[in-house]
């Protein structure tokens, strides 16, 4: 693995640890794509640091739970926008 996908793997899986970002966040954050995030996280990261794996992976556990009350409070917030719209 080249030098600069190390050193991304674990910026990244520190970031998230840290933050509790969820991978769509964290790819914003580095500007990579989800799916970069996702491999950096189950495929490289595992060799490179064990245990930093398991605390990102239950970032990721934790954000995967939770991610149909975020979804809930967007689409609430969208339609609210739409009333507060209307009635202008």
């Amino acid at each position: 693995m080249k030098d600069y996908i190390e050193a991304r793997v674990l910026r990244v899986a520190q970031y998230i640890v840290q933050t509790g970002d969820t991978v769509r966040q964290a790819a914003k954050v580095f500007h990579v794509s989800k799916s970069t995030v996702h491999k950096d996280l189950d495929e490289r990261l595992p060799e490179l640091d064990a245990a930093l794996h398991r605390l990102a992976q239950a970032v990721l556990l934790k954000n995967k739970a939770e991610r149909h009350l975020r979804g809930g409070e967007a689409t609430r917030e969208k339609y609210s926008e739409r009333r507060k719209a209307a009635t202008t």
